[in-house]
């Protein structure tokens, strides 16, 4: 048996918040992680009454929140974007502590092999700043695992000096993208990893990370993924993510926390979110 609790990305329902959370405790999962970057649960569209009533929401349905997902859709190699986006961020983490959960999941763009170019140099200097802040608070910003090798990623961070920028591991993503192994992934960041997310997929055509997260083009990842199927989310079990031994890693590494099952494809995601929740309780035993 391991100790994980699993969970599920409100926004898989591909419903408004309310119904998704009715949907979510019939699943019968105990927890959530729900995208507070625009909309209704955006930090500026929510008084702190709204936050204390949407908490009070969640917990009434018999959850909690594992993580709040803020990723703003640019990443972090840009500059002159950074300061804005920096900031945006921290009111999300700001929320985060307000709603009772310590992880803010992100992208924050491809991480260079070279750690001394000037795109690396920048990415760096705004987590560096979002990890300050978040030491202070307590809590951490979960980079998503995809856009580069494990080891990659880990260097970049171990350039931090800090875990108030952690991981999010994504086994599908590294699967489907740069072709990683999520198993030695999860021994590669064990020192990183906060909340991971339960998703799976095969990689269908090799490609270029950077044209997959829309960093040379600048086309959003949909509408990229419409031109060339580089890949393709399956559901859990039917993918290429080895399941067993990725659990067996993070029960190894003494990871306790959530299994968030992430569902963005596929036509019937509520039949899929179910499927995957007794997936996990058979694998968790």
């Amino acid at each position: 048996m391991y100790p994980f609790s699993i969970g599920v990305l409100l926004d898989s329902f591909r419903t408004n918040w309310r119904e998704a959370l009715k949907l979510a405790a019939q699943t019968g999962v105990s927890g959530i992680q729900v995208y507070a970057t625009k909309g209704e649960l955006a930090p500026e569209n929510m008084s702190h009454e709204a936050r204390r009533e949407f908490l009070n929401a969640v917990k009434d349905s018999g959850l909690q929140i594992s993580a709040l997902c803020g990723d703003l859709g640019h990443g972090f190699s840009h500059r002159e974007l950074n300061p804005d986006l920096i900031e945006r961020s921290l009111r999300i983490l700001e929320m985060a502590k307000e709603l009772e959960t310590d992880v803010v999941t992100t992208h924050i763009g491809v991480v260079p092999a070279d750690p001394t170019c000037e795109k690396f140099q920048i990415m760096q200097e705004a987590c560096g700043k979002l990890a300050e802040y978040a030491d202070k608070l307590g809590a951490h910003f979960a980079i998503e695992t995809g856009p580069e090798p494990a080891a990659t990623l880990k260097r970049f961070l171990d350039g931090l000096h800090s875990t108030g920028v952690a991981v999010n591991l994504d086994p599908a993503n590294l699967v489907m993208v740069t072709g990683d192994d999520p198993v030695q992934a999860v021994y590669t960041l064990r020192d990183y990893i906060v909340h991971t997310h339960a998703k799976d997929g095969v990689k269908l055509l090799e490609s270029d990370p950077l044209v997959i997260y829309g960093e040379i083009s600048g086309t959003p990842i949909e509408k990229t993924i419409q031109r060339a199927k580089y890949f393709e989310e399956l559901p859990l079990g039917e993918g290429n993510v080895d399941f067993p031994a990725y659990l067996k890693a993070l029960d190894d590494i003494g990871y306790k926390g959530f299994l968030t099952i992430e569902r963005e494809a596929g036509e019937n995601p509520v039949a899929d979110i179910q499927k995957a929740a007794g997936f996990l309780r058979e694998l968790i035993g």
